[in-house]
């Protein structure tokens, strides 16, 4: 009898288990669905000029693809903190899962710039290598007026930012941090931030000044969340909250009114997952989550990319954006919809080594526009077939890499955490008071 209680335990976790697998594998359909969109973006270019004059004035592929990224991003990552309990292990596991891998690119693409494989180093970063090196890895120099060494590390600076920020929501909100009101305060961001200055604190403090304190503000913040006692813990979240603010309102590339949402998007995201786990009320919170594309889209039509462009490329933006951002939420919506349903294997295979995907395709693309200098005079059969070559190569490399170094450094991670869990009982539980 005994053993067959304990056999149905067993197979009832097991049921849930798989259960768990196939509700999740719809995010990894998308994160399929969207590393494509994003590879065609820069397939466009080399290959497909007559899309980008035709198509892309009325609809961003790489736009797109970034806002559903963002959204997944959204909806698993505060969930994976508040189910660690652990902010300690939380750090731990982004930094296995992101920084073995990109280490790598970073210094390939060094290499291609110095060579030069099409690119150049940024000039920026070659007058200035060190401030270049450390806003690099920060993962900040999107918001540090510091140009990125291979073009897709702009959208890790936000994943950073959200990390500060969801740090410190979670630990100056004892483990409940109030999303809805998060998400008023980002919509009323979103549509104000196009009277904010881009870039200001660089411009008043120089780059390098810059990428020095707000360096030394994220480091001594971390440091404290992580090792300090209770009140040094809550000093460090608000000094990393208010960096975060500081560098999306007054220091942004793009402009604060695309960063702000951007952020939001990844927010709502957040919302999304708790109104599907029972967190929020469902009335309050759907129209809370429908205002951040709407102010999106609202944003970018009054704003625009700035006031110095012609009308003819800013009315191209406001189309190309908003299309872009609407598209990505009627996407992640229908699939959250239909989540409960097998998804496409191939998307889905293509989603668990999607970030390999995504951040070792710029170098094949620098090499295949070294090889198609004019894509021009190519026939279109020809260049649809280097465009498939590209894309096989990329997705063969991705697998090598995701099966050599992202798959061992979640390992690493993994058992590091659980080494530190067992010498240090009842930390994870402190870390969230």
């Amino acid at each position: 009898m005994v053993t067959n209680l304990a056999a149905e335990k067993g197979s009832g976790l097991q049921r849930h288990t798989q259960a768990l697998e196939a509700r999740q594998t719809w995010l990894d359909a998308l994160r399929g669905l969207a590393v494509l969109a994003v590879l065609f973006e820069h397939l466009i270019d080399a290959l497909f000029p007559e899309v980008r004059t035709t198509v892309s004035p009325w609809f961003d592929f790489g736009q797109y693809g970034v806002m559903v990224f963002f959204l997944i991003s959204g909806y698993v990552v505060p969930a994976s903190l508040e189910r660690r309990g652990s902010v300690t292990g939380f750090w731990a596991g982004r930094f296995f899962r992101l920084y073995p891998l990109w280490i790598l690119v970073a210094l390939a693409g060094t290499l291609f710039a110095l060579v030069p494989v099409y690119w150049e180093l940024p000039e920026q970063v070659a007058e200035h290598p060190i401030a270049g090196a450390v806003a690099h890895v920060t993962m900040l120099q999107d918001f540090l007026q510091v140009p990125s060494v291979v073009n897709v590390f702009w959208t890790l600076s936000y994943e950073m930012v959200f990390y500060l920020l969801v740090t410190a929501l979670f630990l100056l909100g004892r483990g409940r941090p109030r999303t809805a009101g998060v998400l008023g305060v980002a919509v009323a961001g979103v549509l104000a931030g196009g009277l904010l200055p881009a870039g200001a604190l660089s411009s008043a403090l120089g780059v390098e000044t810059t990428v020095l304190a707000v360096t030394a503000v994220g480091v001594l913040g971390l440091a404290a969340v992580l090792a300090g006692g209770p009140r040094l813990r809550l000093a460090g979240a608000a000094a990393m909250a208010a960096l975060a603010v500081v560098l999306l309102c007054v220091n942004s590339r793009i402009g604060a009114w695309q960063s702000v949402a951007i952020m939001a998007t990844m927010f709502a995201g957040t919302a999304l997952y708790r109104l599907d786990h029972g967190q929020l009320r469902r009335g309050v919170a759907r129209w809370t989550i429908g205002l951040v594309p709407a102010a999106s889209i609202a944003a970018a039509v009054w704003y625009g990319p700035g006031w110095g462009m012609p009308d003819d490329e800013a009315m191209a933006f406001r189309w190309s954006w908003s299309a872009a951002v609407a598209a990505a939420w009627l996407t992640f919506l229908a699939c959250r919809l239909l989540r409960s349903y097998a998804m496409p294997r191939p998307f889905v295979r293509l989603g668990l080594i999607s970030y390999s995907v995504y951040l070792v395709h710029p170098l094949y693309i620098q090499v295949l526009r070294r090889l198609v200098p004019d894509p021009g005079p190519v026939p279109l059969p020809a260049r649809i077939g280097y465009g498939l070559a590209v894309g096989c190569t990329v997705v063969g490399s991705a697998a090598l890499t995701y099966r050599y170094v992202e798959r061992p450094a979640h390992a690493f991670g993994r058992r590091l955490r659980a080494r530190s869990a067992a010498g240090r009982p009842g930390r994870a539980v402190r870390a969230s008071n």
